[in-house]
């Protein structure tokens, strides 16, 4: 088997902006993304599938399995396409984590997408009153596009790397001359413990960047529609930081304080 990505309905894209969410730290990402699909009531077009993935299946309430996967959905607003990519994990390896991201570039390019967002938390390992949202770009002259927006982008945080999904899209996309933008919320940092304050922190952001409007009263709720699915693959999720943390720990190098 090999990464793919599995066409479930042929769409035609206008200005698509994609937005990436996987499970991470405090699921800051993959929360502020659900929240999106719910609340735009968008449309799964594809879903990705890779050996990169934990070698699991995960069985439903009804006894049938699953296998783990990435999902992408859709919604046009206010005349121009955005596109969620969320799901039940990341890769487990470092080469798993280029080839993912490369096959999901590849469906970027496909479908016109100019710009990329991704999400994620940063763990400061103490609680977190008033979260910050912490930005990166891929581009300096990026930085003027967003600045009038509550992000930031200054030297006196402590972010040196973006491990995951979130750093290697936002790397990478330069490559393909694709513009993106990295939101990191703090959080406290516990792999298992869902953060909605630091979601609904990059939820506000991203609104502003997106153009569009979107009722964030009911986010606790849809934390909690979702908490059945985010429990299964919490656990997945903190197998796999168990996996990429061991170089780091058998190395004796620098801690790893962000999972995207």
């Amino acid at each position: 088997m090999e990464t793919q990505i599995k066409i479930l309905e042929k769409i035609k894209m206008k200005n698509p902006v994609l937005v990436e969410g996987l499970p991470g730290i405090g699921n800051v990402g993959r929360v502020a993304a659900g929240y999106l699909v719910s609340e735009l009531k968008m449309r799964k077009f594809a879903e990705l599938y890779s050996p990169h993935f934990l070698p699991l299946v995960i069985l439903q309430n009804d006894s049938v399995a699953h296998m783990l996967k990435c999902e992408f959905y859709y919604a046009r607003v206010k005349g121009s396409d955005i596109i969620i990519l969320t799901g039940d994990t990341q890769s487990i390896s470092p080469e798993g984590h280029y080839d993912v991201c490369d096959k999901i570039l590849d469906l970027a390019e496909k479908l016109g997408v100019k710009e990329i967002i991704t999400l994620g938390g940063f763990a400061e390992g103490q609680e977190v009153t008033e979260p910050r949202v912490i930005g990166a770009v891929n581009d300096k002259k990026l930085l003027k596009k967003y600045d009038k927006l509550d992000i930031d982008f200054s030297q006196e945080h402590p972010v040196g790397t973006i491990v995951g999904a979130s750093g290697l899209l936002l790397g990478m996309s330069r490559t393909r001359n694709i513009d993106a933008l990295c939101l990191m919320g703090e959080t406290f940092g516990l792999p298992l413990m869902t953060d909605p304050k630091a979601a609904d922190k990059i939820l506000h952001i991203l609104t502003k960047v997106l153009g569009i409007k979107v009722d964030l009263s009911r986010l606790e709720k849809t934390i909690g529609e979702m908490e059945e699915r985010i429990k299964r693959t919490d656990k997945i999720h903190k197998k796999m930081m168990q996996e990429l943390s061991k170089p780091q720990q058998q190395g004796g190098g620098e801690d790893v304080k962000y999972i995207g």
